[in-house]
C-alpha cells in the first residue's frame, strides 16, 4: 500500500492530477475530465508565477542582471549536482537488484570497482549473512522507525522551542537491506582476540520525511549510499559462554557517504554546500566509528570496557619525507610555448592524522627534509597514503601518489627507499619511515634522549623528535561545584601539553559527569613536561576545578602509569576526576634492523619490498610442548551386559575416550573384562597454559544400541603416575600415566631419548615422537611468472612423514608473504625429512625445498633461520624461514614408568611402525588368505513323496518340491518344480568358509499355497564325498543327488586360462557362474584425508565394491588418517575383466580425496585349484545342464525425496510435444534354409559349406548374430530390439555373410519398409534372399507400441519369463524416457569458480550424458533420452552431476518402481541432489511406458505342445525346448493345430 502523503505528493508534483482525481471519483462515484482539476490547475500556475516573479523583480527594484544569472547559475548546479546523484542512487540500485547480470555484463571498468572477495582471495564471500540480513532488515526497520518517531523525535523537539512541532511524516528504511560484500579473517593477530575486516556495502532506497509544522518547513532524505571496509575485533576470548567478552567496531579509512536530499534539505545538494554537508556528516560519524574512534559493546559484566575503546596504540611511525625526483612539470608559460616547471609540496595522511609539507618553487625534484611522527593504531589496515601537488593560485595540480602499508614497517623496522608515484607518467618520493615500538620501562630513556638531541630537522614546520607517548583516559568525575545560580553545569575537560589541547565532549547538567574520552600526546622529554587538565563549563568560562600533573610522576609509577582519583584545584571541597594516564618510550630497534634493507625489488602497490635477513615470529612461537598420555589399566569396572533378561550378571566391553584441548583419543575394545589392559600411549601438543582440564570417559561396546556410559572423570592436568577413580558410577578406576614433557634445544639428549623410546611398545602401534619441529614460513621472493606471463597465487605446502600443512594462498606476486607458523612430532630427526612445495593455487609448481631434519642437529640451538634457495624454480628464487628444533627432555620419574610396558605379557606386546614413518606394508593376521570355496551343485532327486492330494485325499497328486540348503549360516534356496516326483534342477551355489569340520544341512519342501510340507526334515553331508546320492532319512522313500565340492584356491596365475576354459563349459538353472578365483582385500589404513567442507576432520569409512558383492569397513571416529585393519573376500568370476572399487566417505556421504591421501591395503587373488577329477566331473555335469541365461545386477534401492520448489523457478518440465512418442523394433532372427555353400574343400573339388552370420541395419543402428559353424540351415533363435521415432522412407536392412579368416564371403540381402512392419504390428514370415541362388531367412519382426498402464505390467513380465534367446538378450518390459531440464544452487569448485555442469544417467548397463554447460551453478540443458527397461521392479536410474566429468558435484537416485505409483506413470518435478549443497536440486521428467501385448500372441505351454505332437514334428518340438522363443512357440502351436486335424 502507499504511504497517503507520499502518494498526494507525487501525484502533485507529476502535474496530472491522477491521483488526486481518481480518489475524488473512485468517493463521488463519477468520473471527472482531466483537464478539469482545480488543484493541477492552480500548482501550474503557482509554478509559473515561480519561475517569472524573480525576472519581474529584477527589472522592478533595478537589480543588476548578474544577480540574474548568478541565481541561473546556482539552480543549474544544484540541478545537475542532483540529477548525478539520483542516477548514482539508481545505477547502485540496479546493480543491487542484478548483480550477476551486472557483472556478467561487464560493467565493472576497472579492478578497483570489483568487490573485495574478487580481487584478493583471502577475502571470502559471505552469501549466508546477506541472506540472513535481507530476512530481518524488515524488523531492523520497524526498530529504528521506533527509535526516531519515539526516541529521537521527543528529544530534538525538547531541546529547542523552534523545533516543538517537528515530526517525522514518514520513516520508511525500504527493502534494500545492508550488503556484506566479503570478510577477511587475520590469522596473524594475537590469540586472544579474532580480527575481521568486513566489507560492506548499503544502497538504500530510503525514505525520511521531517516536518516542522510551525515554520511550513518540509525536508527529508530519499537515498542513502555507504561503503567502506569495517573492522571487528572480537576479544578477549574467554572460556565461558559466549566465549567472546566484548564486540569492537570502526572503520580504519573514512567510508564513502552520497545522501540524496528531498525538500528544503535540496539546498545542501548546491555546488559547495553538497560537500560541506557530506563531509559534515562523515565528521559526525568519524567522530564514533573512525579511528581512533572505536564503538565498542560489552557481551559480559564485570569488563574493563575502557581498555578495549581506547587500547594503546600499535606504535609510532617516524615520517622523514626527504625529497622527490622526476616530477611532473605542470606551469606552463605564454598559453604552454613555454614550458616550465612546478612548486611541489606534499600531502600525508595516515587515519585523520594530516601533515602539509612546504612547497619549494620552480622545481622538479624538490628537497624537503622533513619530519612528522604518526599514531598507528591497527596493523594491518592502516597505510600512508602520500599525494603530491603542485601549488598554483587557483587550483592545485596534481602531480601524482602513492599508498605504503604500515605493515611492512612494523616488520622492517626502517624502510629507506623511493616509492614510484601512481596515476602520473613520471616521478618518485624518497621516504625514510621508521617504526619506534612502546616500552613500559624508562631503561632506554636516556639513550632516546640523546638519540633525538643529536637528529637535525631541516624544516622550521616540522616538530621536534618525541621520546615518549602519553596516553590519557578520562573516564569520569564527582561532586563538581554548581554554576551560579546553584544550576548544574554542563561540564567539559581542556587537555593540554606544552602547547597542545585537546578538548573532550560535553556531559548535559549533571554534576557527575562520564566522558570516557582518550587523548594521545607527543612528549618531547618527560623529565620536563606535565599535563595540565581543566574542568570547565560549556561556556568555557567558568572554570570548575584544575589538576596538573607533572610526567615525572609516571615515571616512577609502576608500569610507568597512573591509574587513580585525583583531587581538583580551585573546585569544591569533594570534587575529585578518575584518569588513567600511561607513559610509554618511543624505541627505535637499531639492532634487529636488517643490514641490506635497501636491496629488493618493487612491491604490487609500487613501494620498495625490504628483505630481512631473519624471520620475525610472534614471542609464543616454539612455546609449545607434548603432554603424553599413558592408558594402562582399569580395574573393578561395572558390568552392563546382562543375560538371560538380567538374571545372570555379565561383563563389559570397555574402551576410553580422552579428550584434551580439542583432540580426542579413542582405545581399543577389550572384549568381556572387568578389569581390562590397554597398554596404548597417545600424543598432543598443547601451549604451556595453566589449567588445561583432561576429559576421560569409559563406555561398554554394545552392537545394536547405544554404548553404555561406564564413568568419567575430569580433572587438571597436575598428576603424574596414578589411579583415577572414575565418577558418575558405583565402582572402578582407571590407570593413568600423564607426562608433560617440555622441549628443549639441546641436540646431546637425542641419544638418551631414542635408547629410552625403543624400549617402550604400545598396543595401538603408537611410537613416541622424539622432538618438536617448529617451522615458521615468512615469505618468499623472486618467483617465476606463469607462462602466460602473469604472477602467480603462491601457497606453500610443508611435509613431515605422513604431516602436511598447508599455508594460505597469497594474492598474484612474484613475493608473497606467509607470516604462518606450524609444527611436527618428530620420531627420528636423523631420518626424517621437511620439504616444502611452493604452487600456484595447489594445481601448478613453483620450486620447492628439502630440509634433511639432521641438519638442524649441527646449527646453533638446533634453529636454521636465513633465506634458502628453491629446487625447480628460477636461479634467484628464494625462500625465508625458521626451522627450529626442540628435543624433548626426559625427566627422571620417567624411568620407573618403563616397568610399567613390562607388566604387559609378552605374547600381546606388538612391535611398533619405523620411526616418524608409516608402514610400508599391511600386517594381516596369518590366517589372511587362506580359506577357499565350497561348491554345492544340486542336480536331482528321485522317487518323492507325494504330498498333494486331490479330490479331498480319495487320489494321490504329486509334489512341487524345492531344497533349502544351510552351511555355516548361509543359506540358498532352489527354485520349485511344479508337479515332479523326480524334479531335475541343476543348480549351483558357491560359500566361502573357514574350517572344514562344518555340515551341509539339506531340507526338501513341497511348495503348497499355505504351509510347505516337510519332504525330509534335515540331512547332513559331510565334505568328504565327491559325486553321490544321498538318501532321505524319515521318509518312505526318495534320493538327492548332490555333488559337494571343496575348491582350494592357489596362486599361480598360469592356471587361470584352464579354469576359465572348464567355467565355459557349465551352465545351471538358476543363472549361476561359478568363480575363477577368490579376491581377498585387506583394509589397513589411509593417511592424508582432506577435512570436510565444515573444517572438521573426517569420520572415514570405505566401501568395497566388485561385481555386485559390496562390503563396508566400520567407520572410524573423525580422523585424517583412519585404520580399519579388516579383511574381506570377493568371488571373481572372470580376472581379466572385473574391478575392484573402493570409495573412501566422511560417514558415507560425502566423497574423500585429496592430493596427496593415499590408502594402504593388501589385494591378494587366489586362483582356485582344478584337480582331474574335477574336469571328469564337469565333464558329466555339463551332458545334463540346460542353457541359461545369467542374472542381471540389480543395484541397492535409494530414496528421492523432493523438496519445495521455489516460486520462482519453472515447478514442471516443458519438453517437446514428441517427447516419450518412440517404440521399439524388435527383431527376432529365428533360422535360415538352403544358403548357398561357400566353403570349397580340396581346391574347390569338394564342396563344402558355411559359417553364417546375420547383420541388420535399421538407419544408424547395427546388429550383428553370431556365427553357426559348417551349416547351411542354420538356428541361430536371438532378439534384438531398438527404440526408433518412426519417420517416413525408413528401411530394415538385413544381409547374411560366410565367416571367413580373411574377407567374409556374401550369402544373400534383402530389405522391407519399416512403415509395413508399423502398420502390420507383427510380421512372423520366411524372406527370400536376393542377389544368390538359394536361400531364405525366418524373421519375426515385432513393433511395440507403449502405454501408460500399469496394470499390464504383471502380464508382460510374465511373458517375459517364457522367452529365452541363445544371445542371452532379455526384452524389455517397458521404456523408460528421461527429459534433463536444469539445476539451481549447485556449490562452487573448489577453486571458487562456477561448475561447468554435465550430467550423466546411467540405467544398468546404459550410460547418457548431456552436454557441458558454460560456467554457472544454475545448468539448464533441455534433453530427453530413453532407456529400455528389463523389469521396472528392480532397475534404478542414477544422475550424476559433475563439473566437466572431473568434479562430482552431486547425484540422485530413482528407482523405476516408484514411477509405478506416480499418475500416468510420470515424475516432474524439482528433486534434491545427493552428495551436494543443502539447496541444490535438479528439475527433471522420467516417465514410463509398459510395452503394449498384441491380442494375437498367445502363451501356451511349450510341454504340453509337444506331448501331444510328439511324433510329426519332432524336430520342431526339439527346437522348442532348446529355444524356448515365444514366438516360435506361436509358430510351433500352428503346426500343432493341423497334426492333430491330420
Amino acid at each position: 500500500m502507499q504511504n497517503p502523503d507520499s502518494g498526494q505528493g507525487e501525484s502533485t508534483k507529476n502535474a496530472s492530477g491522477s491521483v488526486h482525481s481518481d480518489n475524488n471519483a473512485t468517493n463521488s462515484g463519477e468520473i471527472k475530465p482531466p483537464g478539469f482539476d482545480a488543484v493541477s490547475v492552480l500548482w501550474t500556475f503557482g509554478k509559473c508565477l515561480g519561475a517569472l516573479l524573480p525576472v519581474y523583480l529584477v527589472g522592478y527594484y533595478r537589480v543588476s542582471a548578474s544577480f540574474l544569472v548568478f541565481g541561473l547559475m546556482v539552480y543549474t548546479g544544484w540541478r545537475h549536482s542532483r540529477e548525478a546523484k539520483e542516477a548514482r542512487l539508481r545505477s547502485a540500485i540496479h546493480h543491487y537488484d542484478n548483480e550477476k547480470q551486472y557483472t556478467s555484463m561487464k560493467i565493472f571498468r576497472s579492478k578497483k570497482d570489483l568487490p573485495a572477495w574478487v580481487n584478493f582471495p583471502d577475502v571470502e564471500k559471505v552469501e549466508w549473512l546477506n541472506k540472513i540480513l535481507q530476512q530481518v532488515w524488515p524488523f531492523v526497520g520497524q526498530y529504528l522507525e521506533k527509535l526516531l518517531v519515539e526516541t529521537i523525535a521527543p528529544s530534538i523537539r525538547s531541546s529547542s522551542t523552534h523545533l516543538q512541532t517537528l515530526t517525522f511524516t514518514k520513516v520508511d528504511f525500504g527493502d534494500k537491506a545492508m550488503k556484506v560484500v566479503g570478510v577477511k579473517a587475520h590469522t596473524e593477530n594475537e590469540r586472544g582476540q579474532v580480527l575481521l575486516d568486513v566489507y560492506i556495502s548499503y544502497v538504500g532506497n530510503v525514505e525520511i520525511n521531517v516536518e516542522v509544522k510551525r515554520y511550513f518547513c518540509k525536508a527529508g532524505v530519499k537515498g542513502i549510499q555507504l561503503h567502506g571496509m569495517m573492522r571487528v575485533i572480537l576479544e578477549p576470548l574467554i572460556g565461558d559462554v559466549p566465549i567472546v567478552g566484548a564486540v569492537t567496531m570502526f572503520f580504519i579509512r573514512r567510508p564513502k557517504l552520497d545522501i540524496n536530499w528531498t525538500g528544503l534539505t535540496n539546498l545542501l545538494d548546491i555546488p559547495g554546500l553538497n560537500i560541506m554537508s557530506d563531509t559534515m556528516i562523515m565528521d559526525a560519524i568519524a567522530s564514533f566509528l573512525v579511528l581512533p574512534n572505536r564503538l565498542t559493546v560489552p557481551l559480559v559484566a564485570d569488563l574493563h570496557v575502557a581498555q578495549l575503546r581506547s587500547p594503546l596504540p600499535r606504535g609510532v611511525v617516524r615520517i622523514h619525507l626527504l625529497e622527490a625526483d622526476d616530477l611532473p612539470a605542470k606551469d606552463n608559460y605564454m598559453k604552454g610555448v613555454i614550458a616550465g616547471l612546478s612548486d611541489p609540496y606534499a600531502l600525508c595522511r595516515v587515519g585523520p592524522q594530516t601533515f602539509t609539507s612546504h612547497v619549494v618553487d620552480n622545481t622538479v625534484c624538490p628537497k624537503w627534509g622533513e619530519m612528522y611522527e604518526v599514531i598507528v593504531h591497527e596493523v594491518p589496515g592502516q597505510e600512508l597514503e602520500v599525494e603530491v601537488y603542485d601549488k598554483d593560485p587557483d587550483n592545485d595540480d596534481f602531480l601524482g601518489r602513492t599508498k605504503i602499508d604500515l605493515g611492512i614497517v612494523k616488520k622492517s623496522k626502517v624502510v629507506d627507499e623511493w616509492f614510484t608515484l601512481k596515476e602520473t607518467k613520471s616521478g618518485r618520493v624518497h621516504f625514510r619511515l621508521e617504526w619506534l615500538v612502546l616500552l613500559p620501562n624508562t631503561e632506554r630513556l636516556e639513550q632516546v634522549l640523546q638519540r633525538n638531541e643529536s637528529m637535525t630537522v631541516s624544516s622550521k614546520t616540522s616538530d621536534p623528535p618525541s621520546a615518549a607517548i602519553l596516553a590519557v583516559y578520562l573516564d569520569k568525575a564527582e561532586a563538581l561545584p554548581m554554576k551560579k545560580g546553584n544550576k548544574e553545569p554542563s561540564p567539559m575537560v581542556q587537555l593540554s601539553v606544552q602547547d597542545i589541547t585537546r578538548e573532550s565532549r560535553t556531559c548535559w547538567t549533571t554534576i557527575n559527569p562520564k566522558w570516557e574520552d582518550a587523548f594521545t600526546f607527543f612528549i618531547p622529554d618527560p623529565h620536563k613536561q606535565s599535563i595540565d587538565i581543566q574542568v570547565k563549563d560549556n561556556d568555557r568560562i567558568q572554570t570548575l576545578g584544575s589538576l596538573s600533573i607533572p610526567l615525572s610522576r609516571l615515571l616512577s609509577g609502576p608500569n610507568l602509569s597512573l591509574d587513580q582519583w585525583f583531587q581538583l584545584d580551585k573546585s569544591g571541597p569533594a570534587s575529585r576526576i578518575y584518569i588513567n594516564t600511561v607513559l610509554r618510550v618511543l624505541w627505535l630497534d637499531e639492532e634487529n634492523i636488517p643490514t641490506s634493507s635497501t636491496e629488493a625489488a618493487n612491491l604490487a602497490a609500487g613501494l620498495s619490498k625490504i628483505r630481512p635477513q631473519q624471520t620475525s615470529p610472534d614471542p609464543s612461537f616454539a612455546t609449545e610442548g607434548v603432554l603424553r598420555i599413558h592408558l594402562l589399566e582399569g580395574q573393578n569396572l561395572v558390568p552392563k551386559d546382562n543375560m538371560m533378561g538380567g538374571m545372570v550378571k555379565g561383563k563389559s566391553d570397555p574402551y576410553v575416550k580422552i579428550n584434551i584441548g580439542g583432540e580426542t583419543f579413542e582405545s581399543r575394545v577389550i572384549n568381556r573384562n572387568l578389569n581390562p589392559t590397554w597398554n596404548e600411549m597417545y600424543e598432543v601438543v598443547l601451549t604451556t597454559l595453566p589449567g588445561q582440564e583432561l576429559h576421560v570417559e569409559l563406555f561398554d561396546k554394545d552392537m545394536d544400541m547405544k554404548d553404555d556410559f561406564m564413568g568419567r572423570y575430569a580433572g587438571f592436568v597436575v598428576s603424574l603416575f596414578q589411579w583415577y577413580t572414575l565418577n558418575d558410577v558405583k565402582s572402578g578406576r582407571l590407570h593413568l600415566v600423564l607426562e608433560w614433557v617440555p622441549t628443549v634445544s639441546q641436540p646431546d639428549r637425542l641419544d638418551q631419548v631414542f635408547q629410552f623410546q625403543s624400549r617402550q611398545s604400545y598396543h595401538n602401534k603408537a611410537f613416541p615422537s622424539m622432538a618438536l619441529l617448529f617451522v615458521f614460513v615468512e615469505r618468499a621472493d623472486g618467483l617465476p611468472l606463469k607462462k602466460s606471463g602473469k604472477e602467480p597465487k603462491v601457497g606453500a605446502e610443508l611435509v613431515v612423514g605422513g604431516t602436511s600443512h598447508k599455508t594460505t594462498v597469497c594474492d598474484r606476486t612474484i613475493s608473497p608473504q606467509w607470516d604462518e607458523a606450524f609444527y611436527f612430532l618428530v620420531h627420528d630427526p636423523r631420518e626424517e625429512i621437511l620439504i616444502v612445495k611452493l604452487s600456484h593455487s595447489w594445481t601448478l609448481p613453483i620450486g620447492s625445498l628439502v630440509v634433511p631434519v639432521r641438519e638442524l642437529l649441527s646449527e646453533p640451538d638446533l634453529v636454521l633461520d636465513q633465506w634458502l634457495s628453491l629446487d625447480g624454480a628460477s636461479p634467484d628464487s628464494q625462500i625465508l624461514l625458521r626451522a627450529e628444533l626442540k628435543v624433548k627432555h626426559t625427566l627422571a620419574v620417567t624411568a620407573k614408568r618403563v616397568t610399567v610396558t613390562e607388566m604387559v605379557p609378552e605374547e600381546v606386546t606388538e612391535e611398533p611402525c619405523l620411526p616418524g614413518t608409516l608402514p610400508t606394508h599391511t600386517n594381516p593376521e596369518p590366517s589372511f588368505g587362506s580359506e577357499g570355496v565350497l561348491r554345492i551343485h544340486l542336480l536331482e532327486a528321485q522317487n518323492l513323496i507325494a504330498k498333494d492330494n486331490l479330490m479331498g485325499g480319495l487320489k494321490k497328486g504329486k509334489s512341487d518340491p524345492y531344497v533349502k540348503i544351510n552351511i555355516g549360516g548361509v543359506k540358498f534356496k532352489s527354485h520349485v518344480i511344479k508337479e515332479n516326483l523326480n524334479p531335475t534342477w541343476n543348480e549351483m551355489y558357491e560359500v566361502w568358509r573357514y574350517s572344514s569340520d562344518q555340515e551341509v544341512q539339506v531340507e526338501l519342501y513341497d511348495k503348497d499355497m499355505d504351509k510347505d510340507d516337510f519332504l525330509v526334515h534335515r540331512l547332513m553331508c559331510g565334505f568328504l564325498s565327491l559325486f553321490q546320492w544321498y538318501t532321505l532319512n524319515d521318509v518312505k522313500s526318495g534320493r538327492v543327488h548332490l555333488v559337494l565340492e571343496w575348491v582350494p584356491t592357489v596362486s599361480q596365475p598360469d592356471r587361470l586360462d584352464q579354469v576359465l576354459q572348464l567355467q565355459s563349459l557349465q551352465s545351471y538353472q538358476n543363472k549361476a557362474v561359478p568363480s575363477a578365483a577368490l579376491l581377498f582385500v585387506y583394509m589397513d589404513r589411509a593417511h592424508s584425508l582432506p577435512l570436510k567442507k565444515s573444517g572438521k576432520e573426517p569420520k572415514a569409512g570405505a566401501e568395497l565394491v566388485l561385481g555386485e558383492t559390496t562390503y563396508r569397513t566400520k567407520v572410524c571416529d573423525r580422523t585424517n588418517s583412519p585404520q580399519w585393519e579388516e579383511a574381506f573376500y570377493f568371488l571373481v568370476r572372470d580376472p581379466r575383466e572385473e574391478i575392484l572399487i573402493v570409495k573412501l566417505s566422511s560417514a558415507w556421504d560425502q566423497a574423500m580425496a585429496s592430493p596427496d591421501s593415499q590408502i594402504l591395503l593388501r589385494a591378494e587373488l587366489k586362483v582356485r585349484h582344478t584337480s582331474i577329477s574335477s574336469m571328469v566331473l564337469y565333464s558329466d555335469i555339463a551332458r545334463a545342464t540346460v542353457s541359461s541365461l545369467p542374472s542381471v545386477s540389480v543395484p541397492e534401492e535409494a530414496e528421492v525425496m523432493p523438496d519445495v520448489i521455489p516460486e520462482t523457478r519453472p515447478p514442471h518440465t516443458t519438453p517437446h510435444p514428441s517427447f516419450g512418442t518412440e517404440g521399439v523394433l524388435r527383431i527376432h532372427v529365428l533360422e535360415a534354409q538352403d544358403l548357398v555353400a561357400m566353403d570349397k574343400l580340396m581346391g574347390g573339388l569338394k564342396k563344402g559349406k558355411s559359417d553364417p552370420y546375420v547383420k541388420i541395419n535399421i538407419g544408424v543402428v547395427k546388429f550383428k548374430s553370431h556365427v553357426i559353424k559348417e551349416n547351411l540351415n542354420p538356428t541361430w533363435n536371438e532378439m534384438f530390439e531398438t527404440v526408433l521415432n518412426p519417420q517416413a522412407g525408413q528401411e530394415v536392412q538385413v544381409e547374411l555373410y560366410d565367416k571367413d579368416m580373411d574377407a567374409d564371403d556374401f550369402l544373400g540381402r534383402f530389405m522391407m519398409r519399416l512403415s509395413d512392419v508399423i502398420s502390420s504390428q507383427y510380421t512372423d514370415q520366411w524372406y527370400t534372399l536376393n542377389d544368390v541362388k538359394s536361400g531364405r531367412l525366418h524373421l519375426v519382426l515385432e513393433w511395440v507400441p507403449t502405454v501408460s498402464q500399469p496394470d499390464r505390467l504383471n502380464k508382460v513380465l510374465q511373458l517375459q519369463s517364457l522367452q529365452s534367446y541363445q544371445n542371452k538378450a532379455v526384452p524389455s518390459a517397458a521404456l523408460l524416457f528421461v527429459y534433463m531440464d536444469r539445476a539451481h544452487s549447485l556449490p562452487l569448485k573448489k577453486s571458487g569458480k562456477e561448475p561447468k555442469a554435465g550430467a550423466e544417467l546411467v540405467l544398468g548397463e546404459t550410460t547418457y550424458r548431456t552436454k557441458v554447460c558454460d560456467r554457472t551453478n544454475s545448468p539448464q540443458w533441455e534433453e530427453a533420452f530413453y532407456f529400455l527397461v528389463r523389469d521396472p521392479r528392480e532397475e534404478i536410474l542414477i544422475v550424476k552431476l559433475s563439473s566437466a566429468w572431473d568434479q562430482a558435484m552431486g547425484s540422485l537416485v530413482v528407482p523405476v518402481r516408484e514411477l509405478l505409483s506416480e499418475p500416468d506413470l510420470v515424475l516432474d518435478q524439482w528433486l534434491s541432489l545427493d552428495g551436494a549443497s543443502p539447496d541444490s536440486q535438479i528439475l527433471l521428467r522420467a516417465e514410463l511406458k509398459v510395452r503394449h501385448i498384441h491380442k494375437h500372441v498367445p502363451t501356451i505351454n511349450v510341454l504340453e505342445c509337444g506331448t501331444k505332437c510328439a511324433q510329426p514334428i519332432q524336430s520342431a518340438a526339439l527346437c522348442t525346448l532348446t529355444a524356448l522363443s515365444i514366438h516360435v512357440i506361436i509358430g510351433f502351436d500352428r503346426n500343432c493345430m493341423a497334426g492333430e486335424k491330420d
